[in-house]
């Protein structure tokens, strides 16, 4: 039996068999005197093994350590049993040997007498339901319930957890009624804690959310755990806390203790709790009664996540206990997802009921019970302290957090300094996935909040790497695209449709994609007017998705009345370009989604506004040519804008080279400078010569590679050589004008560099 000692350190197979052979031997609770010899040398090997192991420089794997500590653990708890045998043996080990040859019994008992032992102890049951109750095994065994026993049973509940052919039901049954007759605080705990566990593995599948009863249950014994820790003070549940090793008696408070410290972590009870809770409102769907009835549990969460955060400050006031600055961010951080992306009301109704089901005298010193009267005051104190307390995704998820709810409550010029200060736009990339989502919702976000307040360039500037990729679905992760060239793994599909958000999170799309077309409308129609009569301007485009949806509408052969959002825009924008301002606004303005907007009249009144002055600056672009003079008060009657109005766009106009004018303040009106433009013919030359430098250009660079720049190779009149250039420019008489294609100088009516951009900033 001795020669067993090796193979019990590096598997425990041979160890188990043992004793499965030595229960028959047992008689009166005494052992085989060579089993107690043979269980007492393993335990001295292993003290030793652990011993050299502390001072060996070289440390095991983490495999071998979590090996040879199970070990341990599993011959520390069979030891127990015949202890007072092993201190026998170690007291005087021949002794103990040459008196067993007396006492050991000659033959093991037959298996008669094991079933008689069964059957005694299935007679006991009855006794033991006068203590509390017993129930019977398949097998027909009674098994006795008691509050001794609970740790027995909560031992092979937890050894069995992640293994096959588990009747979890039965456990979850089992643990149940443990709870009915668990006394001490130590005992509900330690029965929540693993009820709760056990429950959350039975929606630990790879898609099936967790059953509905089963998550309220979880929810009602997390919130019992929590007020149990908010009655015990002296008991806490800690993450680094050490696990209780006897399963006989229960840990009681010693003369220098001040807490009974339970291993186990509540933030993360909630975060799966929270987690389940999304799952299972992304498989609903999210048109059905279900649906609302299933988000109303949102406030059971929000209150247990508020309970959480309370704990976790009573327990950080005691320096002693050593509690981890990250469980509180965490809770913190759950507790601002549940809030940064909902209406200032709503919040507010929702911290008044989470406050109202905590005891009057309770209160946080991160968020007093006065802010649930102010969300944003709120929202600004939970990202400070997120700010001031952590690092990366957490701090990070902050900062986009707070800019969400700033753009979602007009708070623009905030919203974006904060963006910009932030950089995050620099390393949005090195993020994981679910950041990069709330990036983009962000975004898009503070995009809407410029449009709503009439910044046209900004809010389309914003929304054009979202809006121009045709990915919208995908990038706020409010839907699975349709890859058509690409074959996706289920593996990939089962992740994206993991990520996606639940349906009362969701940004609308048409609203989107309603206010980027609008805004691409406003600024692409004057841009057209001055490309068309100005054809020696360089080319631009503001929206490249906005000018292929005008281009696949201009060549419809009939066009009937607008049916969709896009169909509205595309009208509006041939009704602009003609000159047609009014009906512009018209098509516009009987686009029903502007409804669901707040304040939806004036942003109506708003984008009026807006047209009438981009109809004035497209009227200028495409007509300068044919005046020598016009009127302020004519442009004021025939876009109904008030003469200053106008005054101050034709004085933007001409200060950023956009039209080639004068204005008469005297007489009122605008004075048009003729000879600047240029007539077809001098566009043409232009073109050409631009053209014939550039070829000249390649020719001598093809021409320096072959003879490698020799002094000989392309001698000029005027003496140099093409090998020699200045900052990679020719300075010969004949070569281009710097950049190649040059606009003219100041004074035409050209575009030039962001000009647009900035008269409709100014």
């Amino acid at each position: 039996m001795g020669g067993n000692d090796d193979k019990g350190l590096t598997g425990t197979s041979e160890f188990d068999k043992l004793n499965r052979q030595v229960v028959k031997l047992v008689e009166g609770g005494k052992a085989p005197k060579s089993y107690i010899k043979c269980i007492a040398e393993l335990e001295d090997f292993l003290n030793e093994t652990l011993a050299k192991q502390k001072v060996t420089p070289k440390k095991m794997n983490a495999t071998n350590a979590r090996g040879l500590n199970a070990v341990k653990q599993k011959i520390k708890k069979n030891n127990k049993e015949y202890q007072s045998q092993i201190d026998a043996f170690r007291k005087d080990a021949d002794a103990f040997m040459e008196s067993s040859d007396e006492e050991e019994v000659p033959l093991p008992p037959k298996p008669t007498k094991v079933k008689f032992q069964d059957a005694f102890v299935a007679e006991e049951g009855p006794e033991d339901e006068e203590k509390g109750f017993s129930k019977v095994d398949k097998r027909g065994k009674a098994v006795p319930y008691s509050p001794e026993s609970i740790q027995k049973h909560l031992r092979a509940i937890i050894e069995s957890r992640g293994r096959k052919n588990v009747d979890r039901m039965e456990q979850i049954r089992v643990m149940e009624e443990l709870t009915k007759i668990a006394e001490i605080p130590y005992l509900k705990i330690r029965v929540l804690q693993t009820l709760i566990s056990t429950r959350f593995d039975l929606g630990s599948g790879a898609a099936a959310a967790m059953p509905l009863e089963q998550w309220k249950a979880a929810e009602k014994e997390l919130s019992t755990l929590l007020t149990i820790l908010e009655e015990n003070k002296d008991h806490v549940v800690l993450e680094n806390a050490e696990d209780w090793d006897d399963d006989e008696k229960v840990p009681t408070l010693g003369p220098d203790d001040k807490y009974i410290k339970i291993p186990g972590s509540v933030v993360s009870y909630i975060e799966r709790l929270d987690d389940e809770l999304t799952r299972s409102l992304q498989n609903i769907d999210p048109h059905t009664s279900e649906y609302i009835e299933r988000l109303t549990d949102e406030t059971s969460v929000y209150n247990l996540i508020l309970k959480g955060l309370l704990y976790y400050e009573t327990i950080r006031k005691d320096a002693s206990l050593d509690v981890p600055q990250e469980s509180l961010n965490r809770v913190i951080q759950r507790r601002l997802e549940h809030v940064y992306f909902k209406p200032a009301q709503v919040v507010k109704i929702l911290e008044e009921n989470s406050w109202k089901r905590v005891a009057g005298e309770i209160n946080s010193s991160i968020t007093p019970r006065s802010l649930s009267a102010d969300p944003s005051k709120l929202i600004q104190v939970l990202c400070s302290y997120l700010f001031d307390n952590s690092e990366g995704i957490i701090r990070a998820r902050a900062m986009l957090c707070q800019i969400y709810f700033l753009a979602l409550h007009d708070e623009y010029y905030k919203a974006r300094d904060m963006m910009l200060t932030s950089h995050l736009q620099e390393n949005i990339t090195n993020f994981d996935i679910a950041t990069q989502i709330l990036y983009n919702r962000t975004l898009v976000q503070v995009g809407l909040c410029a449009f709503r307040k009439g910044l046209i360039y900004d809010a389309q500037n914003t929304l054009q790497d979202i809006c121009g990729s045709g990915r919208q679905k995908e990038l706020l992760a409010q839907g699975v695209m349709i890859q058509r060239y690409s074959q996706v793994s289920p593996e990939q599909e089962r992740l994206e449709k993991q990520r996606q958000l639940p349906f009362h999170m969701h940004i609308n799309l048409e609203l989107l994609e309603c206010v980027y077309l609008t805004c691409s409308m406003l600024l692409e129609i004057p841009l057209l007017a001055q490309t068309g009569s100005s054809p020696d301007i360089k080319k631009r485009v503001i929206s490249k998705t906005y000018r292929r949806m005008l281009e696949y509408h201009e060549r419809q052969i009939f066009t009937g009345p607008p049916e969709n959002t896009r169909d509205h825009v595309m009208q509006a924008s041939k009704a602009l370009a003609a000159g047609e301002w009014k009906k512009a606004i018209d098509f516009i303005h009987s686009i029903k989604i502007w409804d669901l907007m707040p304040k939806a009249d004036e942003i109506k009144v708003m984008l009026a506004k807006q047209i009438q002055e981009e109809g004035l600056r497209t009227y200028l672009f495409t007509y300068a040519p044919f005046y020598d003079t016009l009127s302020i008060d004519t442009l004021s009657t025939m876009f109904e804008l008030e003469p200053r109005k106008v005054a101050s766009v034709v004085s933007k106009m001409i200060s950023y080279e956009e039209l080639a004018a004068a204005l008469d303040q005297v007489t009122n009106t605008i004075i048009f400078r003729k000879g600047v433009e240029l007539s077809r013919l001098q566009s043409l030359a232009l073109a050409l010569s631009d053209k014939a430098s550039a070829l000249i250009e390649t020719n001598e660079r093809t021409l320096e590679q072959r003879t490698q720049g020799s002094a000989s190779a392309f001698n000029r009149k005027d003496g140099r050589q093409g090998g020699q250039r200045t900052g990679g420019q020719r300075t010969g008489r004949s070569g281009p004008r710097p950049g190649g294609n040059t606009q003219r100088q100041a004074g035409g009516t050209q575009f030039t560099g962001g000009a647009l951009g900035a008269a409709v900033r100014g």
